[in-house]
């Protein structure tokens, strides 16, 4: 399926948010997540079922000074 991630298209096999989350290798517990315009909590990813042509923001966050 082809998705838009960060103004990007990208084709995936991942089925909902969070094994997309880790198709793309991140960090589960450091990642933010918005799906068609809608910031996501971490316990809706899973249920956050993925479609053709959705749009996603996902964030990295990272630690450091």
């Amino acid at each position: 399926m082809n998705l838009h991630l960060n103004g990007k298209e990208l084709g995936v096999d991942a089925t909902n948010v969070e094994a997309l989350v880790a198709e793309l290798g991140l960090p589960l517990a450091a990642a933010l997540v918005e799906h068609n315009g809608t910031a996501l909590l971490r316990s809706e990813w899973l249920k956050t079922q993925l479609q053709d042509g959705d749009r996603l923001e996902i964030i990295r966050m990272v630690a450091g000074g």
